[in-house]
C-alpha cells in the first residue's frame, strides 16, 4: 500500500474489515481522515495506517 494512495469507501471497508456504517462513523467522529473530491469520498491510505497504529499503541498500554 502506497502512502499517497487514495482509497474508495469500499476499499477502506475491505482493508479494515468493517461495514459501511462503521467506516462513516469513524469519518464522522474524525477518528479517520478523509476528503471529498466532487461527490466522491476518499480515504488516504496513510490515514488507515495511522488509525491502526494509534489503536495498537492504545491496546499495548
Amino acid at each position: 500500500m502506497r502512502d499517497d494512495e487514495l482509497l474508495t469507501v469500499p476499499e477502506a471497508m475491505a482493508r479494515l474489515k468493517i461495514g459501511r456504517s462503521a467506516l462513516y462513523d469513524l469519518i464522522r467522529s474524525r477518528s479517520l481522515a478523509s476528503l471529498t473530491i466532487g461527490r466522491a469520498r476518499r480515504i488516504p491510505a496513510h490515514a488507515l495506517t495511522d488509525y491502526i497504529q494509534l489503536h495498537l499503541e492504545g491496546a499495548a498500554r
